[in-house]
């Protein structure tokens, strides 16, 4: 499971918009260097690096050292272990339910031109809501 820890530094790196730019940058760029990503800050390389830093400690940048150079990595891991913790549970659920309402919609427009048709569809809906309230 991912640890609480992990997951905090992640929401903290994420929760700067400039780091999420070099996010960006990194992702469509693998491998760029350190240099290359400053170039888009009107900010000095030291306040990058801090950014930077920041982003490979919640593990969402890996870089290489190459001679002098850091070459830069996005890493999808922390967030797809994040969104999959809240939506796997719900996208079941989810799913169901559209295509309950898909074939609810074929079958009202199947059956337009019966009126009776609609009134006890429409009553089945009301009752089916009160149960789920209850």
């Amino acid at each position: 499971m991912f640890e609480t820890e992990s997951m905090d530094a992640v929401f903290r790196a994420l929760a700067h918009g400039g780091r999420r730019k070099i996010l960006d940058l990194v992702s469509a760029k693998p491998g760029c260097r350190v240099g290359d990503v400053c170039t888009h800050f009107e900010m000095s390389r030291i306040g990058v690096l801090k950014h930077i830093n920041l982003l490979e400690a919640a593990n969402l940048l890996i870089s290489e050292r190459e001679g002098r150079e850091r070459r830069l990595y996005f890493n999808v891991v922390p967030i797809q272990t994040i969104y999959e913790r809240w939506t796997t549970e719900y996208s079941g659920l989810w799913a169901g339910r559209l295509t309950r309402l898909k074939y609810e919609v074929e079958s009202t427009r199947n059956d337009s031109a019966n009126p009776n048709t609609l009134r006890d569809r429409s009553h089945r809906d009301t009752r089916d809501n009160q149960e789920q309230d209850q």
